[in-house]
């Protein structure tokens, strides 16, 4: 990719770097949700049951049957939610505030590193057996430790893309929605497969760990890229002047006969404009992108206040006794949700419309709230206050496709167009403000879930 005034991006290797850093960004915690029912099993599991009951599945000690959810079982999917959210909101919010003061590399590759030594450790335990106890808490200190330093890792990375010509948010979007589409089909495997959870978990945490290592590779390499070295400075001239040295050097001597006599000959580097160097601040930056932030926010609080919540519990109505009751959810919902959602975020590559000051972008991002009352009126079991409207599975797939390319299209669409509404200087702070707003959307989303759920 050549861009004016620039050096050009070499066979797209940073546009390719940003993409395997956005896939690692969520790959694993995608992984470690298609694990839920491995972890709840594990809480399911005390002393008095035997090793060889425990290697043959949470459904060997009752004939066919599954066990009565304990306690544990029972408060692990909303315990796990709250231990992801608020340390995911808390901790893009601070990096939005502290990132001038923590260096870039610090917090990115320590934030990756840190992920890494978290999946080694849950690798590690699928071998081991702790006590349902023990094991409810490391998992929950584990979510923490996951989502906060995902948190420093995602708002660093979009910062740091705000540096850069605004089509390299994308990849990061689109690794992200790549990453919820292999999630989806590890599931669909595993389940065709017929493999036992311990075996399916372990394999979803070591692929998780070469993910990670893949990224921590990627970021080494990116300092090196000219491209991004160029986009990177925040001082343009000051670059330009470090690629210019020699040529300005040869030219004292014309500078100095120019002068009058008694007069201090200028340096070269005095003649280059100045860029102001104060840091700028975050709530005068938030006034110039408010509109786009609370766009990205709504478009998530929309997306995770029905999905999976209500989508998940959706019945299909042709299936029958068929393959197709056992494929339904896993295809219909999770593996067709981020294939269009990355589908959405990818067209971003290509089409960027309509433009960043537009005024339509807002209102297409307000018009998908059609889709709480859409998907609330299909088969959603059970029910008891609304009618069933849309009966046909085909009505649910539809929505789906609609409701999850919308999704990454326009989430990647504002995520592109906030740090571009701001000066250079200004970019890196305003992809990190954009990065809380996207993540204040998946916690407003969480909590409005329930409400959703219960109205239907």
């Amino acid at each position: 990719m050549t861009t004016s005034g620039g050096p050009s991006d070499r066979y797209k290797a940073v546009w390719l770097i940003f993409f395997i850093l956005g896939l690692g960004t969520l790959l694993p915690w995608n992984f470690f949700m298609t694990a839920t029912r491995y972890f709840t099993y594990r809480l399911g599991v005390s002393d008095n049951i035997s090793s060889v009951d425990r290697l043959l599945g949470p459904n060997s000690t009752y004939e066919g049957q599954e066990p009565p959810p304990t306690y544990l079982q029972a408060r692990f999917n909303n315990v796990m939610t709250l231990c992801a959210m608020l340390p995911l909101l808390v901790f893009t919010c601070l990096n939005s505030f502290l990132h001038q003061r923590i260096p870039q590399k610090v917090r990115i590759m320590g934030s990756l590193v840190a992920i890494l030594l978290v999946f080694m450790m849950t690798a590690a335990l699928v071998k081991l057996f702790l006590p349902p106890l023990p094991f409810f808490i490391v998992t929950m200190v584990k979510i923490i430790f996951i989502n906060s330093f995902g948190a420093i890792l995602q708002g660093s990375l979009f910062g740091l893309a705000g540096l850069l010509p605004v089509s390299y948010t994308t990849p990061i979007m689109s690794g992200q929605g790549l990453a919820g589409t292999f999630a989806a089909l590890a599931m669909i495997c595993a389940i065709a497969s017929g493999s036992e959870l311990q075996e399916s978990a372990f394999g979803y945490f070591i692929t998780a760990c070469v993910v990670i290592l893949l990224a921590i590779g990627s970021y080494i390499l990116l300092p090196r890229m000219e491209f991004f070295r160029y986009y990177s400075m925040k001082d343009k001239t000051e670059y330009r002047a470090h690629e210019r040295h020699a040529e300005l050097e040869t030219k004292i001597d014309l500078i100095k006969k120019d002068e009058p006599n008694g007069v201090e000959p200028r340096h070269p580097h005095d003649m280059a404009p100045q860029v102001p160097c104060q840091k700028p601040s975050v709530f005068s930056i938030f006034k110039k992108i408010w509109v786009t932030a609370l766009s990205v926010c709504f478009v998530f609080t929309v997306t995770i206040g029905i999905f999976p919540a209500v989508t998940a519990e959706v019945k299909s109505t042709i299936a029958g006794s068929s393959k197709w009751e056992v494929y339904f959810i896993p295809v219909s919902c999770f593996l067709m949700f981020n294939v269009f959602d990355w589908l959405g975020r990818s067209i971003t590559a290509v089409c960027l419309w309509p433009g960043k000051d537009s005024r339509l972008l807002p209102w297409m991002v307000a018009a998908r709230i059609i889709f709480i009352p859409l998907f609330m009126l299909c088969n959603v079991q059970p029910r008891s206050h609304m009618p069933v409207f849309f009966h046909h599975d085909a009505w649910y797939i539809g929505f789906m496709i609609l409701f999850s390319i919308s999704n990454g299209y326009l989430a990647s669409l504002c995520m592109c167009f906030g740090p571009k509404k701001v000066p250079a200087h200004e970019a890196e702070t305003a992809g990190a403000i954009m990065a809380f707003f996207l993540s204040l959307g998946l916690a407003l989303g969480a909590v409005i879930s329930f409400l959703f759920r219960i109205m239907i």
